[in-house]
């Protein structure tokens, strides 16, 4: 084994990476580097770089990378993604799912592997024909498909014959019972794919780039690795990638009980640890709308994190919170004054095109080409100049935001933290301008407005933690309650944690004192927890390697 070994950690606002010691797991070298999603090789390269430079050691000496990323995770919480039609084939009664199509049609077998009904092949042929150039990928799921999966197969064949686009077939990755979490498997295993296609390529071009030649492994939701050459046709396995590693980095502070909370960029991830030890999902993990099949760390994902979109109410002032990601006013390059576009409503954040992204495809939008002739602007004067309503325009806005053709920028958390002067990574004085616009809508100073907006994202990861826990130990949902439950007029609830709050993530140590206090717990935070997702992935890389060097005295 070579001396050392490389974590990365992919989040939707920073990528992160540490360098350890393959045979003691000491922590050499840290680095940090803003993600670059328009080209995701840029970022890894410079973070890569700057790990090298900072410790002195040569990409001869390094044995393995091992990447954790949030990016699947942040995909699904942000309805982004491939555009995915699902066909459910034998099941009558409907459900659901967040992707573009969900086409029930006859077929299916018995669980003795019996057909119960004839495949509807005319039916699944004429909606292909209707979907074409309108979806990204397919998934398939029949009736009882790990006994005979037959009418998969078929299905699968006759998709590809018409539409030369990948499908995902239920019984490949599920052989478990519930055709909901079974169709959503395979659909989430679709719209991941093509995000997992540009990760993978960006890892291996910052790869090149670095003179790195070693062997290269994705830590999954289970906490295993994937080689690299497997990764996207499992890219559903990766999609509590981050998780798994946050709840190992968590596991190795405590040999009790305690909740790992990581605040990122885009999502906060919560994951329990019993007896010093992660403990697993006993039905496969839930991310936001998606209950599935996936093998993972019992873990819950929601959109709230240092660089949630903070939105004012166009009619009352209301502030609200996530679950998109936008940049923050302190980081973003090239806007105009806030002065100019930033309000309530659809002038809560701004649309920009992104610099050296390859438009020509594109090149006749209407919303590029008013962005390409007056510059980055919001959704109301987009709309009203191009004449696109709101419902249908951000259907588009989203299009061009998952081709990497736009970015989106607006007020955050991250800009209320540097107007209250507690970092201070990018412009305070961008911050302060756009505090100052949405405190006067709202009637007060700036800093009450940020101090709002700070509790604000406390209290959404108090009820995140909250409904994780009820989910968990009741097996239900109260998050309209949850929410809700302070304006309550008839019914007031408290809610505290017996077991403490173990911190990870760049913006974790700014909420949550608060959300432990809340909760009345305490919180703790390690060293390099700010990394801790690569430390993470690095030590689960480490234990992959030692595994597989010992196997064979056993063979």
């Amino acid at each position: 084994m070579k001396k050392y070994i490389i974590g990365i950690d992919t989040g939707g606002t920073y990528t992160d990476a540490v360098l350890i010691e393959a045979d003691s797991g000491k922590v050499i070298a840290t680095a940090k580097e803003p993600t670059t999603h328009y080209h995701l090789a840029t970022g890894t390269g410079k973070v890569l770089a700057a790990l090298l430079t900072t410790s002195g050691v040569t990409a001869a000496d390094i044995g393995q990378l091992a990447v954790s990323t949030t990016l699947a995770t942040n995909a699904v919480v942000e309805k982004k993604g491939a555009r995915v039609g699902l066909f459910v084939i034998g099941y009558v009664k409907h459900f659901p799912l967040p992707v573009l199509a969900v086409v029930f049609i006859k077929g299916g077998h018995t669980l003795q592997g019996v057909e119960e009904e004839p495949l509807d092949l005319e039916n699944l042929v004429d909606t292909v024909r209707g979907l074409t150039g309108e979806v990204d990928a397919y998934a398939v799921c029949s009736a009882m498909s790990m006994a005979n999966p037959t009418h998969e197969l078929v299905a699968e064949k006759a998709i590809a014959m018409l539409d030369p686009k990948p499908v995902f077939c239920s019984h490949r990755i599920s052989q478990q019972a519930g055709m909901r979490e079974r169709a959503a498997t395979s659909a989430l295993h679709a719209k991941l794919m093509p995000l997992m296609q540009d990760y993978i390529a960006g890892v291996q071009a910052a790869m090149v780039k670095q003179g790195l030649s070693c062997p290269v492994v994705i830590i999954g939701g289970n906490g295993q690795t994937v080689t690299i050459d497997h990764a996207v046709q499992r890219a559903g396995m990766t999609v509590a990638s981050g998780p798994a590693c946050t709840a190992h980095f968590g596991a190795l502070q405590t040999t009790g009980d305690a909740l790992v909370i990581d605040v990122g960029g885009t999502t906060t991830d919560i994951a329990i640890i019993e007896n010093g030890r992660p403990v697993m999902a006993a039905d496969g993990c839930q991310i936001g709308e998606w209950q599935t099949h996936v093998e993972a760390i019992d873990m819950f994902t929601g959109g709230i994190g240092g660089d949630s979109l903070v939105l004012l109410d166009e009619r009352e002032g209301l502030l609200r919170l996530g679950p998109g990601r936008v940049v923050p006013l302190c980081m973003a390059q090239g806007l105009p004054p806030a002065s100019t576009w930033l309000g309530a409503g659809g002038h809560g954040r701004c649309i920009g095109l992104v610099v050296g992204a390859d438009g020509d495809e594109a090149s006749d939008d209407p919303v590029l080409q008013f962005l390409g002739q007056h510059g980055p602007s919001t959704p109301a004067t987009i709309g009203a100049a191009i004449g696109i309503s709101a419902v249908p325009l951000e259907k588009h806005l989203e299009g061009l935001a998952r081709m990497q053709l736009t970015f989106e920028a607006g007020f955050t958390p991250t800009d209320a933290l540097h107007v209250l002067g507690r970092i201070a990574l990018g412009s305070a004085d961008a911050a302060k301008e756009g505090a100052a616009i949405l405190a006067a809508i709202q009637g007060v100073d700036p800093e009450q407005f940020c101090h709002g907006v700070c509790r604000r994202v406390e209290k959404q990861i108090e009820d995140l933690i909250i409904d994780y826990i009820i989910h968990r130990y009741w097996g239900t949902s109260l998050t309209s309650f949850i929410t809700s439950r302070e304006s309550h007029p008839v019914l007031g609830v408290a809610f505290s944690l017996k077991i403490p709050l173990i911190g990870i993530g760049a913006a974790a140590r700014y909420f949550l004192p608060g959300v432990a206090a809340r909760l009345g717990t305490t919180v703790s935070f390690s060293s390099h927890c700010e990394v801790g997702n690569a430390i993470g992935a690095a030590l689960l890389g480490r234990a992959a390697n030692v595994l597989a060097s010992i196997r064979p005295e056993f063979s």
